[in-house]
């Protein structure tokens, strides 16, 4: 059975969530000024970005699981670009999360300026979010890390869960 990782299908809910988040914010902060809706549907914000932020987490944690068997691909300063990228992508969103919360705890004459700053922190995060997925892409395009799941000539499918060095010597 042929090993698929799953970090780059779990990578694109966050990175997604990150483009629209700023959209949703920027309108539900906008209809919370304008006094267009009830300050709980702010929820709505609030909860994607938690669902952001546990995508974020997941995967970072499932590109660490990845880590041994790219670096000899990619290299280990490219690797650690990108992992950093992704603990600052993190950290952000983190810190965004926080302040949407704040949108739904605060005073109500206070929870559309709160709205708005977290509306603004959530273009931050979306920077983030490029930049990380930026050196990903780079270590995959431009480095090759997809490589590293492909079979060597001579080498089983089912053969690829195992790391390079354990392969080479069930084949020598």
């Amino acid at each position: 059975m042929t090993y698929v990782p799953l970090h780059p299908a779990l990578v694109h809910l966050p990175l997604g969530l990150s483009i629209v988040l700023p959209l949703v914010a920027a309108g539900m902060a906008f209809a919370l000024w304008r006094g267009l809706v009830p300050r709980r549907t702010w929820g709505v914000v609030v909860g994607l970005q938690a669902a952001l932020v546990v995508g974020a987490l997941v995967a970072l944690k499932t590109g660490e699981r990845e880590e041994r068997r790219v670096e000899p691909v990619v290299g280990e300063t490219a690797l650690e670009r990108h992992e950093e990228a992704a603990e600052v992508f993190l950290w952000g969103a983190a810190v965004v999360l926080a302040l949407t919360a704040a949108g739904l705890a605060v005073p109500e004459r206070s929870a559309a300026a709160v709205a708005t700053a977290a509306a603004a922190g959530t273009l931050v995060v979306a920077g983030l979010a490029f930049r990380t997925g930026k050196a990903g892409g780079e270590l995959v395009y431009v480095r090759g890390a997809a490589s590293a799941y492909q079979a060597a000539p001579g080498v089983a499918a089912g053969d690829l869960a195992r790391p390079a060095a354990h392969r080479d010597e069930h084949h020598d």
